[in-house]
């Protein structure tokens, strides 16, 4: 991680046509992992593999702007989509039957990064060109486009600071709960946080949550037994839907500890509103996508991708790849307006329902 060489070009991007593109598509992946963009032949053909379906940004923002942009930069290509719902297996299975449909390019955010090395090998033998997305997997890939993921990690890691304030200190007890071990981003996200915290606060309990509500849960509750309900002095969730798993354990044990999160999920731009989050990380979500569907396209038609990848990023085995890394944005109550909702990313009437009406008016959106 701390070899990853960054070159990054910020730029700035709205999602405002996001929920209107994600009516192009279908609902959701199904088990077949057909989605067809449009009916370009086998000869422009392009794959796109997504991890899992619990988290929302996946199926909401990342399929539909992915598939939009690449049908926009070559109207006659295809696009194949399967999701693997968690599953490395059936991710596993998705690449084969890839590879049978004959997709010259495949975009595959991977569910485990080092347990799909042998189906990327797989299809690169096949002169499969292979985009890693949000994840670097490992294997032979081509590109690789995502965020400064180590940098979030930080990013995460000051907001818990700026939020404890004065109970910032070395004694203080923080729990970690920490993203799927199988997700190299959770492990960089882990890393970033750790450079921050560790000597400013005392990590108490750290555990992973696998990047579910309900594990966070038991692991935050299973943290207050042992620490103690009025020791905790703040919590790192990786996410906001692992935060919403330790949120519903704090307040079942009667505290309200500074949280952090990740995504900018609605509901956690919501327990933000409510106080019973701190902060998120707002990852714009256009960007990545176009930039996955340029270099695709670019490696469909064999142009010069590194106009866009402009930037490398070393996998576990040193091998350097190039990459296109994106910043990210630290979220509170102060700048959800100037962040998610001027991005469009979710309308002020997609967050301020009735139940937080009065909190967005404090906040200024409206």
């Amino acid at each position: 991680m701390n070899a990853m060489t960054r070159r990054i070009v910020i730029g700035t991007a709205a999602v405002s046509l996001a929920l209107g593109m994600a009516a192009c598509g279908k609902a959701g992946g199904d088990d077949k992992g057909s989605d067809k963009a449009s009916k370009g032949g086998a000869g422009k053909s392009i794959g796109l593999l997504l991890p899992e379906n619990a988290t929302t940004r996946y199926e909401k923002f990342d399929r539909p702007l992915i598939t939009n942009k690449i049908n926009e930069l070559c109207p006659d290509c295809s696009v194949e989509y399967a999701n693997a719902a968690a599953d490395p297996a059936k991710q596993a299975q998705q690449v084969s039957t890839m590879i049978a449909k004959g997709v010259k390019v495949l975009i595959v955010d991977a569910q485990d990064s080092k347990g799909i090395k042998s189906s990327i090998q797989a299809a690169k033998a096949k002169g499969i060109k292979i985009v890693a997305y949000d994840r670097l997997a490992e294997g032979p890939i081509d590109a690789y486009v995502s965020y400064d993921n180590e940098k979030i990690g930080e990013l995460q890691g000051q907001a818990l600071l700026d939020a404890m304030g004065s109970k910032a200190t070395p004694s203080a007890n923080v729990v970690m709960i920490d993203g799927d071990p199988a997700d190299p981003n959770a492990a960089m996200f882990k890393a970033g946080a750790h450079k921050v915290l560790d000597g400013k606060v005392k990590i108490a309990y750290e555990q992973s949550g696998l990047w579910k509500g309900d594990i966070a849960n038991q692991k935050m509750t299973a943290a207050i037994q042992l620490i103690g309900k009025d020791k905790i002095a703040g919590v790192y969730s990786a996410n906001d839907g692992m935060a919403g798993g330790v949120a519903t354990a704090l307040k079942g044990a009667g505290i309200n500890p500074p949280l952090t999160g990740q995504d900018a999920e609605l509901d956690g731009l919501q327990r933000i509103l409510a106080g019973t989050q701190t902060a998120t990380i707002y990852k714009a979500y256009q960007p990545e996508a176009d930039a996955a569907a340029e270099i695709a396209v670019d490696l469909l038609q064999g142009k010069d991708f590194k106009t866009v990848a402009d930037a490398t990023a070393k996998q576990l085995t040193g091998t350097e790849v190039p990459a296109k890394l994106l910043p990210a944005t630290s979220v509170t109550v102060a700048n959800i307006k100037d962040t998610v909702v001027k991005d469009g990313l979710y309308t002020a009437a997609q967050i301020c329902t009735a139940d937080y009406a009065a909190k967005c008016t404090a906040a200024g959106i409206n």
